[in-house]
């Protein structure tokens, strides 16, 4: 079980942004986000939306740095991976 960071790189309301996912429950995500004083905001069905302003602080509470890819494929092989068409209003 771990809780994983990629490094922001996607740009949206004047900062960068990067992900915080869980390898194994969705569970563990939520806890880990909670104990950092995440909003609830933040979380978009698989994932927590961090600012880089949050990223150092996260990986010194646990928080394991992997590449976006490796993030995408480890949240992809935790069968909690929701992919864009899967998400609500995809396809409209």
């Amino acid at each position: 079980m771990t809780v994983l960071i990629d490094w922001p790189i996607w740009p949206a309301h004047g900062t960068v942004w990067g992900h915080l996912v869980s390898d194994s429950s969705l569970d563990e995500l939520h806890e880990f986000a909670q104990a950092a004083g995440l909003p609830a905001r933040s979380f978009d069905l698989d994932h927590y939306d961090v600012p880089i302003a949050r990223h150092d602080e996260l990986v010194a509470a646990g928080a394991l740095p992997v590449s976006y890819r490796d993030l995408v494929r480890r949240l992809e092989r935790s069968g909690l991976r929701v992919k864009g068409r899967d998400r609500p209003g995809a396809g409209r």
